[in-house]
């Protein structure tokens, strides 16, 4: 212990930190409950350090590192750096004397590639595991591999500030043998919660769209909040642009508004996390949930939105969403306002739309991009993750498609083993593929302005306008400047191993000249300007987003990979043929993608970038209506060039005709009279009869259309309109029926009167005879059709034409039904036959003499 058990803070934790430390000592893995505020994050590590040992501590966020660190190093008495630092992306800071070390969850997973042994640390302490972070899992699942299969002296603590601590200890502990799970109870003081929904409608968030009126009533509700109490007051919000929102609509509320988000440099968050001199309202993310103190909290207003990544794999457009809490989440907000004195709490929006939220947030593993989650698995010697203690499986939707991105930017082999390159993007300590234009793009703008361009994409600064823009206003940024040189280093390790850059085969993409320009058509350009370099750095990061004009001068897009885009109104990219695309989503039930940023290309960077999408091939095909025979230059789904063919092959022309007749059905084709009558008959004596009649449904027309039409010389669309369709439905007539048509499904039938009546078989169950009544005297029974097994249904007709009964049984008819209808029609029709016994009348077509 670093520091005397009496010297301690009185913080919950502390009764429970030698069970703690009895507990790793014997069984080496552990699970620590305790709810913010309980100090787990700054006492445990020192309860656990000792003379002679080292603990790191990982954090799921650099923020929450720095602070960690300072606030230990401050109950030592010490500055950052001695006994107790911090290492996160871009900055470390420890030295010789450094036992306890804060780092983030990504750095620990990066440290545990490049050495699994974790040679002189005796004990880890994963924070926060319940916020289940990718990093956080894979940092889990590897660390359970080191103790199992290396390291079994290495002492493991999993902390949670949730009571959901059952899966991390089955993670833990071996099959059957749950880690033990030890709980500090939080000592908070009362938080009153204080239902505070918008007065009107709100506009769910839709992507990262907040409704500016919920912006709006959070901000009356802060000020409402500085109103009704004395102390400061903490207001989450999804995200900075929202922060920034509020901020403007807070001017004059009697406090100074202060700001905590993760696109922040460091001094201006640890500012954030210091007392001020007078009332603050400090406006966060979900950065201030768990691990962060903010000290002089009275009250949180909580707007009920957190923003998580979300992948839409269907199109490769990873973007940020934003959703509702969940309540574990907003429970830990309210916990903020309880911790040095009674607080209260503002939630915007109404307990039964609580009770609707989820109970915990969603694990990242279930919805966002793996791409860099497969590396890091490629990496370890397990791909797929098969074998690793994950708390959760990665989706396998989800995992195929980050595993094929990988496989294209050959970091892994055909069986998902990292290669060579694979190790040279995973050591850029960035997303695979801004890795992979890190390392190419060096090669025709030099380490330095590759680097400054991928800085800028790896901000979420550029989810919004011209990426050239954002870079020439990041230049004067110190935190940009700092993450170019931390990449510019990273990227001369990566040259120095012999797999990035230089003159290594896998130096850059296809089309890429090694020696400093790009090769469009067989030349070499010259130095480019910021446009056409953010372009191509953004197109080697995206090429399937790399996107053509879909008209002059307009905004919107088709996208290699085939998602069709636009460009927001006013955009200054309004107009440019080519671009890439930076940042783009597609909100559920939306047909195009959004651009959020993009940067200016021209056609050869375009396709020296995406130069795998490129492809050159015959096409003889059924589109847009109509056959088409062209040849077909194309990037990805874009078409370059497309020349027609003066003699295609006949039978891909067929085949085209065919799909033609499937995808827009037998309209196609021209029916006459002849044809639709005889379809008619081949269908009711296929119902009647079955085989060896044909099917000659829709479906079973289509199912092969050569089988019975003969497109021998048709070529397009038009062709059809002239092929002979009764004629090839005879075809489908075998020959040992083909005589008996006539016989089964006769085209006309005989009635007493001697007239040839047309028989409808419209409805091929049962074929209809009208015929009018005189004709029919003497008919005992209806007719019977295929072999005798169908009865024609009769429709009789009076002398107008116009049904007077319909039957199939006749005599019945001639009993029952025929004396009514010859009192109502004798009247009516006078100079008609009506006799009263019709079975033995004379019939007739003619019509009696007028009497004179």
């Amino acid at each position: 212990m670093l520091i005397p058990a009496g010297s301690l803070p009185d913080l919950p934790v502390r009764p429970v930190l030698p069970e703690v430390a009895a507990t790793l000592a014997d069984a080496g893995a552990a699970v620590l409950v305790a709810p913010p505020g309980t100090g787990k994050t700054t006492l445990v590590p020192l309860a656990l350090a000792a003379p002679g040992s080292r603990v790191i501590v990982a954090e799921p966020r650099r923020v929450a590192a720095r602070a960690a660190a300072r606030r230990m190093a401050g109950l030592l008495g010490e500055p950052v750096g001695r006994r107790v630092g911090f290492a996160v992306r871009g900055e470390r800071r420890v030295s010789r004397e450094t036992v306890v070390e804060v780092v983030t969850t990504g750095l620990l997973v990066r440290r545990l590639q490049a050495d699994p042994e974790m040679a002189g640390e005796t004990t880890v302490i994963l924070d926060e595991c319940h916020e289940r972070h990718l990093d956080s899992d894979l940092a889990l699942a590897f660390l359970v591999e080191v103790r199992s299969a290396l390291r079994p002296d290495l002492r493991l603590l999993a902390t949670s500030a949730t009571a959901d601590a059952d899966r991390l200890a089955a993670v833990l502990g071996g099959p059957g043998l749950p880690a033990p799970v030890l709980t500090a109870h939080a000592r908070t003081y009362p938080v009153e919660v204080i239902w505070a929904p918008p007065p009107g409608t709100i506009t769910p968030p839709h992507g990262l769209r907040v409704d500016p009126r919920l912006l709006g009533h959070v901000a009356a509700t802060t000020r409402r909040a500085l109103a009704e109490g004395d102390g400061d007051v903490l207001v989450f919000l999804p995200g900075a642009r929202e922060i920034e929102t509020v901020a403007a609509r807070l001017g004059g509320a009697g406090a100074e508004i202060v700001t905590l988000h993760g696109r922040q440099s460091g001094a201006a968050q640890d500012a954030a996390l210091n007392a001020g001199p007078g009332r603050r309202v400090v406006l966060a993310t979900a950065v201030a949930e768990s691990s962060l103190t903010v000290p002089g909290v009275r009250a949180v207003v909580d707007a009920g939105l957190s923003r998580v990544p979300r992948m839409d794999h269907a199109r490769g457009l990873g973007a940020l969403a934003t959703v509702p809490v969940s309540r574990s989440s907003a429970e830990q907000r309210a916990g903020r306002a309880g911790r040095e004195a009674p607080g209260r709490v503002y939630r915007c929006w109404s307990p039964a739309l609580h009770d609707r939220l989820p109970a915990q947030p969603e694990p990242e593993i279930a919805a966002a991009d793996l791409t860099g989650f497969a590396l890091d698995l490629a990496l370890w010697g397990h791909p797929g993750g098969d074998g690793l203690a994950l708390p959760d499986p990665p989706p396998p939707g989800a995992l195929r498609a980050a595993v094929a991105t990988l496989h294209d930017l050959g970091a892994v082999d055909d069986d998902g083993r990292i290669t060579p390159r694979g190790r040279a993007l995973a050591g850029a300590g960035l997303h695979p593929r801004l890795a992979r234009a890190l390392l190419d793009g060096a090669a025709t703008l030099g380490a330095a302005r590759a680097a400054e361009i991928v800085a800028v994409l790896d901000d979420d600064r550029t989810t919004s306008g011209d990426v050239v823009t954002v870079w020439r206003a990041a230049r004067n940024d110190p935190a940009w400047r700092a993450e170019v040189r931390r990449l510019t280093r990273s990227l001369d390790r990566a040259t120095g191993s012999g797999t990035g850059g230089g003159d290594s085969a896998e130096a850059g993409p296809a089309g890429m000249n090694r020696h400093g320009g790009i090769r469009i058509g067989g030349s070499t350009t010259g130095p480019l300007t910021d446009d056409v370099a953010a372009g191509l750095v953004a197109g080697l990061a995206y090429p399937e987003r790399v996107a053509r004009a879909r008209e002059p001068g307009g905004r919107d897009y088709l996208m290699a990979g085939g998602t069709a885009a636009e460009l927001p109104a006013g955009s200054p990219l309004t107009g440019v043929q080519w671009i890439a695309v930076a940042n783009a989503d597609r909100p559920a039930g939306t047909p195009v993608a959004r651009i959020r940023s993009a940067a200016p290309l021209d056609e050869g960077t375009a396709r020296s970038v995406a130069a795998p999408l490129l492809a050159e091939e015959t096409e003889i095909g059924w589109a847009d209506g109509d056959v088409v025979a062209r040849r077909v230059q194309r990037l990805g789904a874009i078409t370059l060039v497309s020349a027609r063919l003066s003699d295609p092959d006949p039978s891909l022309l067929r085949a085209a005709l065919v799909t033609g007749l499937r995808r827009e059905g037998l309209g196609l084709l021209t029916w006459s009279r002849n044809a639709e009558d005889l379809r008619r008959r081949l269908a009711f004596a296929h119902t009647a009869l079955g085989a060896p009649w044909p099917d000659v449904s829709d479906a079973a027309l289509l199912e092969n259309p050569e089988d019975w039409l003969d497109l021998g010389a048709a070529r397009r669309r038009a062709d059809l309109a002239r092929v002979d369709v009764a004629g090839g439905l005879r075809r489908l007539v075998p020959w040992s029926v083909a005589g008996r048509l006539d016989e089964v499904a006769p085209e006309r039938l005989p009635v007493p009167s001697g007239s040839q009546v047309r028989v409808d078989y419209g409805d091929p169950a049962a074929p209809v005879l009208a015929v009018k009544v005189q004709e029919a005297f003497g008919w005992r029974e209806a007719p019977r059709l295929a072999d005798g097994r169908v009865p024609v249904l009769l429709h009789l007709l009076s002398p107008a034409g116009r049904p007077v009964a319909v039957t199939r049984d006749l005599g019945s008819f001639w009993v029952q039904g025929y004396p009514q209808v010859r009192a109502e029609m004798r009247g009516r029709y006078p100079r008609h036959p009506w006799p009263e016994d019709p079975t033995t009348a004379e019939p007739t077509r003619r019509v009696n003499p007028r009497s004179r």
